[in-house]
């Protein structure tokens, strides 16, 4: 009799949680007037402003370094040979931003080092698009279409998303076509995932597949609240297995204000390096949580320092925004606009103070003098805040690698980090300077590269 009666409850609150969930549902008339759950009439209206992109790239063919030996090619009567190129392409998806100005949202790994980029739209049209700006940080592009006629999904508000709420990803899977999967969002703020330098993923149980890169996160209302970048795939396998990452559309919103603008993302700098706080540095700095981050080295003439922060303050908010580590701070930082005076919550000696800062522009400093023979073409600089490495590892960091250069045949890539030259520790580009001349001879570069460590060696 206990057996079934707790069944009844169970079932009764099985029924409870179908009607609630049914009644968050958009709804569709069938005949008989018969009232069903459907998601058609909202993707009718959305499905139009969510793009195929496909894209076309011309990578050269590495040949043997000992073809590229004068003194080798001589004693082997090797000719010299042309360089080698192949076609590479890819897949991935879009969404339109603003159906009058032809702009479309997609993931700057959808079009990153693209010769060509070919947009389809659902009624059958293609496009040839151009390169509006892109930030690799964030793995946002804006790209654009000659295009007429053109529909585009309004945006959401993603500081008003919940965990549970129902959401559905459209986009490119596989090179199939257009293709429709629902979920939920499993998760908010996500970061410290490794995937960008800066992360406040929403999570979602939506089918993520490669192809629905750049596509379209949408609400019930057929609003976007994310772009579709990435998942969370064991072992590297290809495939979705329930973790999906999406980029909220209001970071979207702030990034595709500056490439508008700018045509890149002029980031804000505080000019700080931060550390978690864990159990034992809060009873250290007296604080109660472990929530925040410790400030650990202050840029001489930066923001933080003219704001007065000190080495051992711990930030614990923004603007009245709690801050749960360093990532988050970094973050929020690195979306503010340059200019912008932000409040810093911070506990000094276990006094909380406020201190305003002004948030200055990123300045990079390039090294453009004479470097080894093999390292030229490439362009290196201090680690700068958007990247992962951050504050984690002292070094130079490969700003750019241009095509067919000598350090491209070298091995190098762009956002490599060089953590010693010769064996010689490096902390930073002043380190790097007298060691990148060398007078032609070998370098032997220890360089970071996806979380690996590797050696080059440059003859």
């Amino acid at each position: 009799m206990t057996v079934f009666k707790t069944s009844l409850v169970w079932l009764a609150g099985i029924t409870l949680l179908a009607q609630v969930a049914i009644a968050a549902l958009p709804f569709s008339w069938f005949e008989g007037d018969e009232e069903m759950p459907s998601l058609a009439p909202m993707l009718e209206q959305s499905k139009p402003a969510v793009v195929n992109i496909a894209t076309q790239s011309h990578v050269q063919i590495r040949d043997n370094p000992l073809l590229n030996d004068p003194f080798f090619r001589k004693f082997f009567n090797i000719p010299e040979q042309q360089p080698r190129h192949r076609t590479k392409q890819s897949l991935g998806s879009g969404v339109i931003f603003d159906a009058k100005k032809g702009l479309v949202l997609t993931n700057n790994h959808v079009i990153h080092r693209a010769d060509e980029i070919t947009v389809s739209l659902t009624d059958g049209r293609s496009f040839q698009a151009e390169l509006v700006g892109s930030d690799p940080a964030t793995d946002v592009a804006l790209i654009k279409i000659p295009a007429e006629q053109l529909s585009a999904l309004p945006l959401a508000d993603s500081d008003k998303l919940r965990v549970g709420d129902f959401v559905v990803a459209i986009g490119n899977p596989f090179g199939l076509g257009q293709t429709v999967t629902s979920g939920i969002v499993s998760a908010l703020g996500r970061s410290g995932l490794g995937i960008e330098g800066y992360e406040n993923f929403i999570q979602t149980d939506a089918s993520i597949n490669p192809g629905n890169s750049g596509g379209a996160l949408v609400n019930l209302r057929g609003e976007l609240v994310g772009i579709n970048t990435a998942i969370f795939s064991p072992g590297q396998k290809a495939g979705n297995i329930g973790i999906g990452f999406a980029i909220p559309s209001n970071m979207v919103k702030q990034i595709t204000d500056q490439l508008i603008e700018h045509g890149e993302v002029r980031r804000a700098h505080l000019g700080v390096q931060m550390q978690d706080i864990n159990d034992e540095l809060a009873k250290a700095f007296d604080i109660e949580s472990n929530a925040g981050a410790v400030v650990t080295r202050i840029v001489k003439g930066s923001a933080a320092d003219e704001a007065g922060l000190q080495v051992g303050d711990v930030v614990t908010g923004i603007d009245g925004q709690r801050l749960l580590n360093a990532d988050s701070l970094r973050n929020t930082v690195g979306l503010l606009m340059v200019g912008q005076t932000i409040k810093l919550n911070v506990i000094r000696e276990g006094k909380k103070k406020t201190l305003k800062a002004t948030v200055k522009e990123v300045q990079k400093q390039v090294h453009q003098g004479d470097v080894h023979p093999k390292l030229s073409g490439a362009t290196f600089g201090d680690i700068e805040e958007s990247s992962r490495y951050f504050g984690k590892i002292n070094g130079v960091m490969v700003y750019s690698v241009k095509r067919g250069s000598a350090a491209a045949h070298a091995g190098l890539r762009a956002e490599d980090i060089i953590t010693s030259v010769n064996k010689q520790t490096i902390e930073n580009l002043e380190d790097f300077k007298p060691l990148a001349f060398n007078n032609g001879e070998q370098l032997l570069l220890n360089i970071t590269r996806n979380g690996r460590a590797l050696f080059l060696i440059l003859r």
